[in-house]
């Protein structure tokens, strides 16, 4: 029998001083009533905000009507989601699977690449994270977690993997021979610290891949769904690689991700060579319908983009700020001090937001709705907290 001190949830993470009741916009309500401005969005996943009037209406008559049947049928709100996300993709990714995560998405994407290819080896960039499966975490860039696959028996795994020097083009070619079956990258890191890579470094490892036969994969589970200014990473830097997996922002909330390949690996996928039980269940599919138009229809990637600017102009002032990473609403601000305690100062007076790896990196992924006077709340608030 459990003892009163002890909880049946396994420990496994650490947790702030709040417990939400309700949310709305870019405002969470705790349940002793304090409200907080969230610039951390459930980590990344409030992209239109904490529960969107059609998001929530269009899950409350989804939920009603039918709560699940599996991919062994066809479903109306199901194909809704693929439309959507090919309408929204860069041109040239032309169909796409569901599943019902960002891990899950791109272990599915490391699956299809060495069976197409027929090869076994993976290059990663230091710096990228790309989720918790036991494939996922010995592709890690952050050696904690390619430790944690080592641990867990994935050493074969890990030795498949080749780590390029962050956002370094030529050393990053240098690694994609004839053994490589994909490069998987984020093309704006987000544990790291919204680590953006340069244009130059994503269009080099498409040249690299097409050179060596390999696969180019955008992991933009964190960076996508219009944070980073455009719906993907890929249309904001103008590079398109052959596999881009989706999660988080996805359906505002509800357990979902996405696999979208190009017309080249879709002709090689057959009855059978993929599945997911949940993937692309009703409610969730429902959820992502409506999260999906209303991010297109109130134009939210362009909002992204035009209060990255305004953060970024009104932390520049900031003399404790060294500088600000990132692209769109996926920023690190990188302090002259440790993040954690003005992360701590910032909670005491209403303000959420995240950290990162680099223990100085204050990382910012509020909700695109966040107001222009919200964003200039915060940025007052974190100048008074550094001063």
């Amino acid at each position: 029998m459990l003892t009163a001190a002890r909880s049946p949830e396994l420990p496994v993470y650490p947790r702030l001083d709040l417990e939400p009741q309700r949310g709305s916009g870019s405002t969470l309500v705790a349940s002793d009533g304090r409200e907080l401005l969230d610039l951390y969005g459930g980590h990344a996943v409030a992209v239109t905000g904490h529960c969107h009037p059609k998001v929530v209406a269009a899950v409350r008559e989804q939920a009603a009507r039918l709560l699940f049947y599996s991919n062994a049928v066809p479903l109306a709100v199901r194909d809704r989601v693929h439309e959507l996300l090919i309408e929204l993709a860069p041109a040239g990714l032309e169909q796409c699977f569901l599943v019902n995560s960002g891990a899950e998405a791109n272990d599915v994407a490391l699956q299809l690449a060495r069976r197409l290819t027929g090869r076994r080896r993976v290059v990663v960039m230091e710096g990228g994270f790309h989720g918790r499966s036991l494939a996922t975490l010995a592709a890690s860039g952050l050696p904690r977690y390619r430790q944690l696959a080592e641990k867990s028996g994935g050493q074969a795994l890990v030795d498949l993997t080749a780590v390029a020097p962050f956002d370094d083009p030529r050393a990053l070619a240098g690694l994609v021979d004839a053994q490589v079956a994909a490069v998987l990258l984020e093309p704006v890191q987000g544990l790291a610290g919204a680590r953006e890579l340069r244009r130059e470094t994503l269009a080099e490892a498409r040249r690299a891949c097409d050179a060596a036969g390999a696969l180019l994969i955008f992991d933009e589970v964190q960076c996508g769904c219009g944070r980073t200014g455009a719906f993907t990473a890929a249309e904001a830097y103008g590079v398109r690689p052959d596999i881009l997996t989706l999660a988080k922002g996805i359906a505002a909330g509800l357990p979902m991700g996405a696999v979208l390949v190009s017309g080249r690996v879709a002709m090689a996928v057959g009855e059978g060579d993929l599945g997911s039980t949940f993937g692309g269940g009703p409610v969730a599919a429902a959820a992502a319908a409506a999260n999906l138009e209303v991010l297109r229809d109130e134009h939210l990637p362009e909002r992204a983009a035009a209060l990255e600017l305004r953060l970024r102009r009104a932390l520049a002032a900031v003399p404790a700020v060294l500088r600000i990473s990132g692209k769109g609403l996926l920023l690190g601000v990188h302090l002259d001090r440790p993040a954690r305690g003005v992360q701590a100062s910032l909670f005491e007076r209403g303000f959420l937001v995240g950290t990162a790896v680099d223990p100085r990196v204050l990382r910012l992924l509020p909700p695109l709705v966040l107001r222009d006077d919200e964003a200039d709340r915060f940025a007052a608030a974190l100048q008074e907290v550094l001063r």
